[in-house]
């Protein structure tokens, strides 16, 4: 029976390529139109089923980024090329076909043609897999600040082979995945708090309590620093010439450098207005006359 039954659908398949090839030769007969008119037709039709295919992937994935936190941004960025990149090599060997191209001996020099490109593209390789790490990892996101080894900046942009940052002084900086995965990095904007790790110098000779209360008592004023955890000012050390006070209030990563610069400009005025002096280091000579 089953014998019969693959012969019996052979058979069907015989007949509907015959009946599809005398549609054509009756539409050619008919329209006259010329092979090669519908050959490219078909191509053009394959490449703008590529391109659409390619903008609702890229369209679902942005959806699915908007929606989740598992699935950032940067992983559906990533997604979207690879599957853009496997679409059109599958349009382009489809529309070869098509004008009758043999990619036979293509596919059987791939594999000496792969060893060479290995080694010719080490690099980007790496970058490859890095980025794909860094998708999997999600250490950031875009729109994240943060600290690349020695490098800081707003994550904008991420795609297979780079990570693009801006600086603060609106400097565009491209990185390669390799790099951004081999090194250190520090994430401030993945956290809902942020601490500000700021010294103040006073004398020996100044009243300790009366300058840390006069720390407290302005930095209370800052609506953006945090009650919880409460700030923290306390002496951190004893040196040469002066007395170290750590100050260490928590902020929003948002108000980080906004509280910072406003307390650096109002501390020392601030401890003067109170009596209270912040030493520098001066040199005194004494000279002896014999």
């Amino acid at each position: 029976m089953f014998v019969l039954d693959t012969a019996a659908s052979v058979a069907e398949e015989a007949d509907f390529v015959a009946a599809v090839e005398e549609i054509s030769n009756g539409l050619n007969s008919s329209f006259h139109i010329p092979r090669i008119v519908v050959t490219i037709a078909i191509a053009v039709l394959i490449i703008i089923i590529a391109k659409i295919l390619c903008y609702i992937i890229k369209r679902t994935l942005k959806k699915i980024a908007n929606r989740g936190l598992k699935f950032t941004m940067i992983m559906a960025q990533l997604v979207s090329k690879l599957c853009s990149v496997l679409i059109w090599i599958i349009a382009i060997v489809a529309v070869l076909g098509i004008f009758g191209i043999d990619l036979t001996p293509v596919l059987a020099g791939l594999g000496i043609t792969g060893v060479v490109l290995g080694f010719a593209l080490q690099e980007s390789i790496s970058s490859l897999f890095s980025g794909v790490m860094i998708a999997i990892n999600n250490p950031f996101r875009v729109g994240d600040w943060v600290d690349i080894g020695d490098i800081s900046g707003t994550v904008v942009a991420m795609d297979l082979m780079c990570v693009t940052l801006s600086a603060g002084d609106n400097k565009k900086i491209t990185m390669n995945n390799k790099n951004v995965w081999g090194n250190t990095i520090i994430n401030y904007s993945y956290i809902d708090k942020r601490r500000l790790d700021m010294t103040v110098t006073v004398r020996y000779s100044d009243d300790l309590e009366k300058a840390k209360d006069t720390i407290r008592d302005l930095i209370a004023g800052y609506p953006e620093i945090l009650k919880d955890p409460a700030p923290l000012v306390e002496i951190g050390s004893y040196n040469d010439s002066s007395i170290s006070i750590y100050v260490r209030p928590w902020v929003s990563p948002s108000d980080y450098w906004k509280v910072y610069w406003r307390f650096n400009a109002e501390i020392l005025k601030t401890l003067q207005a109170n009596g209270i002096d912040m030493p520098f280091n001066q040199l005194d000579v004494h000279i002896i006359n014999n």
